[in-house]
């Protein structure tokens, strides 16, 4: 029988997120005093912790409902192919990294950025969010753009990240992204949804790199 995928939800550690491997979220946990992390079954309960306060979900007294998946498969329906999707690659996290946009439904490539020597996974899915939002406003497009990163959404939703990345000589030229994209999201309006890419019912992101 095949192992289930667990999801797991760091919510105090060196790089907030939620990890679907055990060893990626391990190595964001080590040498923190006081890690707050927890582990579900099911994506969307760990997406809604993620956004959400632990104390709810840890202790004894929780139970982690069991049908939340299937009645949202009912309701979640087929995506929105016209719109842009983006996604990064990293190897390693951190590791090297790059990100991009597609047309999520020729999957045309639309932008490209990196390799960078090295960055998270999380920055680069907030990067590729951010570009694909100020390209689309460049083109004066109102399509939607998905992302199967949560982290990445709460980024720009809060415009602020969380990262302990270091800031050095080989992170530099990212960290220059990153700047600039906060100093975009602070001063620009935009009409775009940004949509959650259920990857649960949909499979991988068309702007998957094709790396797991």
């Amino acid at each position: 029988m095949a192992k289930k995928k667990k999801y797991y939800v760091v919510w105090q550690g060196k790089e907030p997120g939620i990890y679907t491997d055990w060893s990626e979220c391990k190595k964001q946990i080590e040498g923190v005093s006081a890690p707050v992390f927890k582990s579900f079954k099911n994506p969307e309960i760990a997406r809604k912790a993620f956004l959400d306060k632990p104390d709810k979900y840890i202790g004894q007294n929780y139970i982690e409902p069991t049908m939340l998946g299937s009645l949202r498969k009912s309701k979640v329906g087929t995506p929105d192919f016209k719109s842009l999707s983006v996604d990064a690659a990293c190897s390693g996290n951190p590791g090297v990294l790059e990100y991009k946009g597609v047309d999520t439904n020729t999957k045309k490539q639309i932008f490209h950025q990196g390799p960078f020597p090295l960055g998270t996974v999380n920055i680069g899915e907030f990067l590729a969010l951010v570009h694909g939002l100020a390209y689309l406003k460049s083109v004066n497009s109102s399509v939607p753009v998905y992302s199967d990163s949560i982290t990445a959404m709460a980024w720009v939703r809060k415009k602020a990240i969380n990262t302990n990345l270091p800031r050095n000589e080989k992170t530099e030229e990212l960290f220059k992204l990153v700047d600039r994209a906060l100093i975009w999201i602070k001063n620009n309006k935009w009409d775009n949804k940004i949509l959650k890419w259920e990857t649960e019912f949909w499979g991988e992101i068309p702007a998957d790199f094709g790396r797991k």
